[in-house]
């Protein structure tokens, strides 16, 4: 087995190594015990050790008297978001003059703010958002792709005590529609249209049918980014930029408690009713600068680095606000574009690595295996010297893929930090950290101060078997509950192990305590009794030469219960045939055992995945199932649906 260990210069210059040096600890490992066994050492000191700045001290760091489903953390402190990553990292480190954020768009136009001009104009739109009436609690929907104006619409509806509320820039009219109703929102910011593949994707519609069906009726602030005519009201439409020019640059932030929500964060809405997580303003802060600092191993820009933090990713899924609060706490840089990976030019990623000096790149491990395809010609044309590290997240990656980013293009010299969370908690359960050894695909571990387990169904810690990853403590960024939903927080979270937070996530630790997410539980195929993640069956199709990549579902069988199915997709200018079909199966049934042979491998040349580039699987279930797909808003190919539907009825000939 291939173990990735840190070269001697990582360690040796690494955030974490030096805390551990200053606070005794001997490994990494023993970091990560104390912190999640004193939870009160741990997240007591981490607002001091990341020098985050109060404007009341806390009296104490949690209460649980009312449940652990219902933990408070920091009592009667005040602090705010925004002044902590913009005005502090201004005012106590003397960083206005950094650029805080670029912005690239897919025409090559190119926007780059510093500390100082992002701070002037949250400052403004916040005495905007005053002017409509918007008060603290009341919440400001951004319905756009991350720019500079929508990062800031961001900023400012926290510093004014409201709760900002990014939605996927793709979502349909219906989605959309959803989440403004459910929010009740006072302002919705959006945008007349972006570039996207060479089209102009114009926005303005779409947000207004969305208001038409929400049947609500908040201001509407539009960034002009087309330039283009689009519907307007009167009444309630205006232009982000001539709005915000007349305000005055100055607004004090509103000084809230540390449990005042921050950020209303929708879930996908795959199945069901979207379930809305609210972020406090203490864990949007930390839980970002924490794995920012000790994971990412970002440099704070006080010590004079430059670090420029890419994840590809959108203002509307949680990596987006994460990226932004996390780097600028530690007044840092991020990244962002407009567009596809590959478009106007196949090296675009590669390209702009080099030309803004990217250390950190993340991603979706279905970008990864994109731009793994688009050929080795183009990232070995461009100087990629500045990168330090590379992340994951959003679904599992394979072995092949974790070989070709870790080997390949970090030419074992950077780590990988495969990380895994969620919106509900707005960062991490496990990542290693970039002074560890690694296994393909691994996570490593728990993440600091982050108390996690693997359980079977008796609600047992079970190792070198899949079981359901759990948090046994809670931790300051949990959800707030559900937004007027606690019933329904209750339920998801806290109702499959009582005084246990369930994520839903299937995991693994193997022999050698290495941690391993496998999937949703509710992705998990059941054979002959048998339970596997689908994760795991894809990382060895993968492996085929000719795959590129790949989904695999449970089809019902009347004997067995359910039978493995992969949809599998070729690489570019190859085609699967029988043969190489039947070899796939073969490789499955070595590695994991007859019992977990695919019944078929089913060639397709696309598999529905969201913008960020995740594959859903329960969409390829549904279609495959004939069952109505309600979730193609997510979808960033919605075409693909039709494609496995087609290969389903061909799929159904062949299981008769």
């Amino acid at each position: 087995m291939y173990i990735w260990t840190p070269p001697r210069e990582i360690v040796q210059q690494a955030n974490v190594t030096a805390f551990m040096e200053r606070q005794g600890f001997k490994s990494y490992g023993d970091l990560v015990r104390r912190s999640s066994d004193d939870l009160k050492w741990f997240w007591g000191n981490l607002p001091e050790w990341l020098e985050l700045d109060w404007f009341r001290e806390p009296k104490e760091v949690y209460d649980t008297s009312q449940g652990v489903e219902w933990t408070k953390w920091y009592i009667n402190g005040k602090i705010n978001v925004a002044y902590n990553v913009l005005d502090r990292v201004i005012k106590s480190y003397n960083l206005g003059d950094r650029i805080a954020m670029t912005w690239v768009g897919e025409d090559d136009l190119v926007e780059q703010v510093t500390y100082s001009q992002l701070l002037d104009q949250v400052n403004r739109l916040s005495n905007l958002y005053t002017e409509l009436g918007v008060k603290e609690g009341d919440v400001v929907t951004i319905y756009a792709p991350i720019m500079v104006e929508t990062v800031a619409a961001m900023l400012a509806a926290m510093r004014v005590g409201a709760i900002a509320s990014p939605i996927f820039s793709g979502f349909a009219p219906e989605a959309v529609a959803d989440r403004l109703r459910m929010a009740e929102a006072k302002v919705l910011v959006t945008v007349d249209g972006y570039y996207r593949k060479g089209r102009k994707i114009v926005l303005k519609p779409s947000a207004d049918e969305a208001l038409r069906l929400s049947g609500t009726s908040p201001h509407v602030i539009v960034v002009r980014r087309l330039g283009i005519e689009v519907p307007w009201n009167e009444e309630r439409d205006m232009w982000y930029h001539k709005e915000i020019t007349s305000k005055r640059p100055l607004a004090e932030p509103a000084e809230v408690d540390a449990e005042h929500p921050a950020i209303l964060m929708f879930t996908s809405g795959t199945t069901g009713k979207p379930k809305g997580a609210v972020i406090s303003h203490i864990g949007m802060l930390l839980q970002p600068a924490k794995e920012h600092y000790f994971n990412l191993d970002i440099k704070p820009g006080w010590t004079g680095a430059h670090d420029v933090l890419w994840w590809i990713t959108d203002l509307g899924w949680m990596m987006g606000p994460w990226m932004v609060v996390g780097s600028q706490a530690l007044g840092a840089s991020h990244l962002s574009i407009e567009g596809a990976l590959d478009y106007p030019s196949r090296d675009r990623v590669w390209a702009l690595i080099e030309k803004f000096k990217v250390t950190h790149l993340g991603f979706a491990a279905t970008a990864a295996r994109l731009l793994k395809s688009l050929g080795r010609d183009t990232y070995e044309s461009h100087d990629l010297s500045s990168l330090r590290a590379f992340g994951n997240t959003g679904e599992p990656i394979d072995e092949d893929t974790w070989m070709w980013v870790v080997r390949d293009l970090g030419q074992e010299r950077r780590p990988m930090i495969n990380l895994s969370g969620g919106t509900e908690i707005m960062g991490c359960f496990v990542l290693p950290s970039p002074v560890v050894p690694l296994k393909p695909s691994t996570l490593w571990g728990p993440g600091l101060g982050m108390s996690v387990d693997v359980f079977d169904d008796s609600g047992r810690p079970v190792r070198g078997r899949p079981g359901y990853l759990v948090a046994t403590k809670p931790a300051p960024s949990m959800t707030r509950g559900l937004w007027r939903d606690p019933e329904r927080y209750i339920e998801t979270y806290w109702s499959t192990f009582p005084g246990v937070w369930y994520h839903g996530d299937y995991a693994l630790i193997d022999e050698d305590g290495f941690w391993y997410i496998l999937g949703r539980a509710d992705d998990v195929i059941k054979v002959a009794g048998k339970r596997i993640g689908p994760a795991e069956i894809e990382t060895i199709v993968n492996s085929h030469p000719k795959v590129a990549e790949s989904a695999c579902i449970g089809y019902p069988h009347p004997v067995k219960g359910e039978v493995i199915v992969c949809f599998a997709i070729p690489k570019a200018g190859m085609s699967l045939e029988q043969a190489d079909l039947e070899q796939v199966k073969q490789m499955v049934a070595q590695r994991l055992g007859k019992p977990f042979e695919p019944e078929t491998v089913v060639p397709v040349h696309d598999l529905p995945r969201t913008r960020s580039g995740k594959i859903m699987r329960r969409i390829v279930r549904d279609a495959v199932m004939g069952k109505q797909v309600e979730a193609t808003p997510v979808l960033d190919n919605p075409e693909s649906v039709n494609a496995i539907k087609e290969a389903a009825e061909e799929l159904k000939k062949y299981m008769k």
